[in-house]
């Protein structure tokens, strides 16, 4: 046995050498591993594999290769780590539902949202994508700094050019030892406005850019796979501190099945989540029995899109299943981020601002290293032209000097020494050919020469001025913008919980329109032109067979909308939470945004901007019941709806006004029949009160309409063939209730039953809504004025098979006055007992008195002595 073997053992203190080993192993995972940089956002091996595939000449406009040779190349040249954590890394970037603008063009099979892998690398193939060449751009041109690679043979970038702002357009995720990092993608064309923002106040304004600004232009996380963000609070946290917790929320639609049942169709899910998993998640909790309604389950996703499809059980309520899976599923998760990256080679927790901030100091180290270097290659070439150009000058001399030297070396030496040249030009002139000596050669040298010269002045421009520089970078990543900007994918919606959410809605006008079967819409005021009468109109709104367009209002976006149902409830919203469209979409399902029940539909919407106490709802039945209630008895309505009104069995509640107890009602028939009687007429009664008979109608005759008399000088009537007319207020005499009324309209078989009823004045115009879906906009003073047992004149060219289904009013605000303007204009017309003017911004197609909240009327609530305690129906 060797007796020098305990002479080679050393004792060392274990505590210190597992510190320093373990030290020396974090700091090799943090900065060669798991973290981006700030400049270009890329780990090491993501920028290893981009610089292999173009020193492989693997660009965008070049064939495909094997993966396997890409992967080989960057394990043997600069990233000994496996192979399989190269390929890994490659599918990721190449995969449209990791990578929002993806930098690989894979070809092949690289997996999908199913948590499927990607296939071997012997079989896929792969190249740069366009937006990859901006990352290395100019990478030739000494922009970046290179280092030996890991066995000194090759040389690699330490980070590259990146032309945009690749950490927060594409985000990142890696964990560290000891940190992690979850930058989530961005819109491209979002982050460079921002960017420029940040450029424009530099140079304009010569101060920094303050993170409120750049939170107005970057709205929030933009995912690959689209989904929806709830609310805002997460966001600006992330954005101001680098750290947050963004909810996102699966996009899902729930659609009305010919046999009466409901599906929920999912369309996108949350970044990230695995569509198969979800999908067996769903099918586990309906095994369980943790929700239950749900009869089938699909998976309808093919190349054009995803589709999940969740059918319901007739009996259950649509939108309480949807948010039992956003519970219990990852329809609904949690974004969580911490914006770690490495600036100057040291993990930083940064905020929007900052991650801008260093990669704008990047672009102009960037672009500053390439100004210098092309200004070193225009002063050599220009150096070398101008030893040419006095060549020509001196051609006859120079031949001689050539021609009596006995070699190129002596040659060179005479001519640097008679013409002052430097060694390059001197070489220049004895490889120079004798086509240089004719005129167009001698024009060319000097254009050449005279360019450079102007490009050598720009490039010593640009270094001096960081002005300039900082316009320089601006023109080219707008370019980039312009090239490869896209549109958001991911929406932001609101989150119950988001106290800020209301103070970013503009407070603005808005029409809101609902179809028969239930869609609603919101859209700008300045979708309708006017036009004459008899025409053909405009396109509407997008329907579906036998659906129309049913109710049609204004309103502004701050507003409650108040939604009654024929069943007698009653559901609220903000309008801004209804989404909005252009005038030919569809719209969303109103069961996506109300609880509603099985068989209910809206019947009347309400805009209100607050609940005063001197305000009534008046309700009218298709029966003729009327009904009078305090408005502020509904007040408190919750996400499952408030019972409205007590309705008997055959009976549906069809329209509903807000009053202020000292108007007239006038309620009309199908079968063209009108009562006038005045409010005071009708006590009122508490909120799940059913009521007293407003109108006795016929057997086969219901109520279609319900109109107050300060709503206009003349009531309009509209028949299903499309025949109307106007007749003047004062020919309807106020009645008592519960009455037959007088005859107001005369049906025959070319007018068909009266479809709508309208107060209007002559300044007004009406809105009518076909079964098709087609709008044409009449001025009322273009309708004939007639009595009232009379038919009307035509106001609609329609085909036999079409019928009107709605109509409304319109009257259109031309001026823009202030609020106070609006209340002294109201209180004139109230004394002059012509208040027919409708609620400034929120009620000009279906008229509101609400603007009556902020007056000091007068409320009579009492009832009348002389009412008969007979006709008021058991409450």
């Amino acid at each position: 046995m060797d007796e020098n073997i305990f002479d080679k053992v050393h004792e060392v203190d274990l505590k210190k050498t597992m510190e320093t080993s373990y030290i020396d192993y974090a700091m090799s995972v943090i900065a060669s591993r798991a973290l981006p940089d700030v400049r270009d956002g890329l780990k090491p091996v993501q920028r290893r594999i981009l610089y292999a595939m173009i020193e492989l000449n693997n660009g965008p406009d070049k064939p495909h290769r094997k993966c396997a040779r890409i992967v080989g190349d960057t394990m043997g040249k600069y990233h000994p780590h496996g192979d399989s954590s190269i390929y890994e890394a490659l599918v990721k970037l190449a995969q449209d539902f990791s990578t929002r603008y993806p930098l690989i063009d894979g070809h092949g099979n690289f997996g999908s949202v199913d948590g499927d892998g990607a296939a071997a690398m012997r079989y896929t193939e792969a190249r740069l994508s366009k937006i990859s060449m901006e990352m290395l751009s100019d990478i030739n041109k000494d922009t970046v700094d290179f280092i030996p690679n890991f066995d000194e043979t090759e040389k690699e970038p330490t980070v590259l050019p990146s032309r945009y702002p690749n950490l927060l357009v594409n985000g990142t995720s890696g964990i560290a030892v000891g940190m992690a990092t979850n930058i989530p993608p961005h819109n491209l064309r979002e982050v460079i406005d921002a960017v420029l923002k940040m450029i424009d106040n530099n140079i304009t304004e010569d101060r920094d850019t303050s993170i409120e600004e750049l939170l107005e232009i970057i709205k929030g996380p933009d995912f690959p796979t689209g989904a929806s963000i709830l609310g805002v609070r997460g966001i600006n946290e992330a954005y101001r501190t680098g750290r947050g917790k963004i909810k996102v929320r699966a996009v899902s639609d729930i659609e009305a099945m010919a046999n009466g049942k409901n599906r929920i169709v999912v369309t996108e899910l949350p970044y990230m989540v695995n569509k198969a998993r979800l999908i067996e998640k769903i099918a586990e909790l309906v095994k369980e029995k943790k929700i239950d309604g749900i009869t089938e389950l699909r998976d309808e996703s093919d190349r054009t899109g995803m589709r999940i499809c969740i059918e319901l059980r007739r009996d259950v309520n649509a939108n309480v299943l949807l948010n039992q899976l956003y519970k219990h599923t990852q329809m609904q998760d949690t974004f969580g981020v911490i914006m770690i990256a490495l600036v100057n080679n040291v993990p930083q927790v940064l905020n929007l601002h900052d991650m801008l901030k260093y990669y704008l100091l990047h672009q102009e180290e960037v672009v500053t290293r390439r100004t210098r270097y092309d200004l070193n290659k225009a002063e050599e070439r220009a150096h070398i032209l101008k030893g040419l150009l006095i060549a020509l000058d001196n051609i006859d001399e120079v031949i001689s000097i050539i021609r009596s030297s006995r070699s190129g070396n002596v040659a060179k030496e005479k001519l640097i020494e008679r013409f002052a040249l430097s060694d390059v030009q001197a070489q220049a002139i004895i490889d120079m050919r004798l086509r240089a000596l004719t005129g167009l050669e001698r024009e060319r040298l000097e254009a050449e020469y005279a360019e450079l010269m102007e490009k050598i002045a720009e490039y010593n421009a640009i270094l001096n001025d960081k002005k300039k520089l900082l316009t320089v970078i601006k023109e080219e990543i707008t370019i980039i913008r312009d090239k490869y900007g896209d549109d958001r994918r991911t929406s932001i919606g609101f989150d119950e919980d988001d106290l800020s959410t209301e103070d970013l809605i503009p407070n603005e006008n808005t029409v809101l329109a609902m179809t028969r079967l239930g869609y609603i819409k919101r859209m700008t005021v300045d979708n309708f032109k006017s036009q004459h009468r008899g025409g053909k109109g405009i396109k509407g709104m997008q329907t579906i067979d036998e659906d129309f367009i049913e109710e049609l209002l204004m309103t502004t976006t701050h507003h409650y909308i108040m939604f009654f149902t024929n069943k007698g409830r009653v559901y609220r919203l903000k309008a801004y939470e209804i989404p909005e469209s252009g005038r030919t979409a569809r719209g969303t399902a109103i069961i996506n945004l109300l609880q509603l029940l099985p068989e209910e539909r809206i019947t009347s919407i309400i805009p209100l901007k607050e609940y005063q106490n001197n305000k009534y709802l008046f309700m009218a039945t298709q029966k003729g019941i009327v009904k009078k209630t305090p408005i502020k008895e509904y007040e408190n309505i919750r996400k499952t709806g408030l019972q409205a009104i007590n309705l008997r069995e055959d009976d549906e509640l069809i329209e509903v006004k807000a009053t202020n107890n000292k108007k007239d009602i006038i309620l009309v028939t199908k079968n063209g029949q009108c009562i006038r009687f005045n409010e005071k007429d009708v006590r009122k009664t508490g909120r799940t009160s059913m009521g007293v008979i407003g109108m006795n109608l016929d057997d086969n005759d219901e109520i279609i309409g319900m109109q107050l008399s300060t709503q206009g000088e003349y009531l309009l009537f509209v028949s299903e063939k499309g025949m109307g007319k106007r007749t003047g207020m004062d020919e309807f005499s106020v009645q008592r209730r519960g009455g037959k009324g007088v005859k107001c309209y005369k049906i025959t078989e070319k007018t068909g039953y009266v479809i709508g009823v309208k107060a209007v004045n002559e300044e007004n115009e009406i809105m009518i809504i076909t079964t098709e879906g087609i709008l044409i906009r009449l001025a009322v003073n273009g309708i004939s004025n007639l009595g009232r047992i009379t038919s009307g004149v035509k106001l609609i060219d329609m085909d036999a098979d079409i019928t009107v289904a709605s109509i409304a009013k319109v009257r259109d605000n031309n001026t823009q006055n202030s609020e106070e303007d609006v209340i002294k204009q109201l209180e004139q017309e109230l004394e002059d007992e012509t208040s027919n003017n409708t609620y400034p911004g929120e009620s000009q197609l279906e008229e509101d008195e609400d603007y009556e909240d902020d007056l000091d009327i007068d409320q009579d609530s009492e009832r009348p002595e002389d009412e008969s305690e007979a006709d008021i129906e058991n409450e």
